[in-house]
């Protein structure tokens, strides 16, 4: 039975933790951990989350002395993981109660798949549902897929044996450090989507990835693009050079625009039925 590592990089988010909290005890799937590292909060989280969890030896709970950053916690966090397959849930977050279970069994169903990701719900501040997050579906995965439409998401999970053959999480990233963590994984393997809604994204004015950073996020996300080129091998994109040094974000994604042709994506549909038929007969044939 595989065990699944529950990863929350916590800072601040005390006050909603709770739900965070409810949604993991109310899995269907028992065989789990939940590794919280908190990187120096300023609140009183620590006592909330002591409180809850002090009862139950599936929280493992660490706490850094000086605050690193996200990508510095988020690395922390798989490196304290124990299990085979790992997650991670921003603790204002949430996940529905079959989270664990079916992406465990994606996993059960296709052993040679390094990933699986599925649905989320955009949720306001109190985590009431706003509307599902419409880009998610099935990539079909290749050297040029960066990641822009933001196809792959929460809830992301990943076999720690493939994390492991990466260079892991930039620890010196303050945001898209999922996406850094998405791209490494996806050079290993493949990915299954779960075509469920599984994860509960809020929205509040303290999120890191809300209005006033997403600037930052973008220059984040593109500067990871091109690292990402470079450690891939890939000079040129339909004869164009791409550079050694990052300059500016739009410079990078003038290289990605060819991803909105009608054509491109009619091919990728294709490949994605071929990919599919090919998989049905696999297990056919046992």
């Amino acid at each position: 039975m595989m065990k699944f590592s529950v990863l929350i990089a916590h800072y601040n988010n005390g006050k909603y933790f709770k739900e965070c909290y409810n949604s993991l005890i109310t899995q269907t799937y028992q065989n789990w951990e939940a590794i919280i590292v908190d990187d120096a909060s300023t609140d009183d989280s620590l006592v909330t989350i002591y409180a809850l969890t002090k009862n139950d030896d599936r929280f493992k709970v660490y706490t850094q002395t000086t605050n690193k950053g996200c990508g510095y916690t988020k690395r922390k966090c798989i490196d304290y993981a124990s299990g085979d397959i790992c997650g991670f849930i921003d603790p204002d977050d949430a996940v529905y109660p079959q989270a664990l279970e079916l992406s465990v069994k994606a996993f059960e169903r296709n052993t040679k798949i390094v990933a699986a990701y599925s649905k989320f719900m955009i949720c306001d501040e109190f985590l009431n549902s706003v509307h599902v997050f419409k880009n998610s579906k099935q990539i079909y995965n290749n050297r040029y897929f960066f990641n822009t439409h933001i196809e792959v998401s929460h809830f992301f999970t990943f076999k720690r044996e493939a994390y492991l053959k990466t260079t892991g999480i930039n620890a010196a990233l303050s945001n898209a450090v999922d996406q850094d963590l998405y791209l490494k994984i996806l050079e290993v393997g493949h990915a299954k989507f779960i075509n469920k809604i599984l994860y509960r994204y809020r929205t509040h004015s303290n999120g890191i990835s809300q209005k006033e950073s997403k600037q930052s996020a973008k220059e984040s996300f593109s500067k990871i693009i091109l690292e990402t080129m470079i450690r891939r091998g890939i000079r040129k994109i339909l004869n164009k050079r791409i550079p050694q040094q990052y300059h500016h974000p739009d410079e990078i994604y003038t290289f990605l625009q060819y991803q909105n042709n009608i054509l491109y994506r009619m091919g990728i549909r294709i490949m994605l039925s071929l990919q599919s038929i090919k998989s049905f007969f696999n297990r056919l044939m046992g």
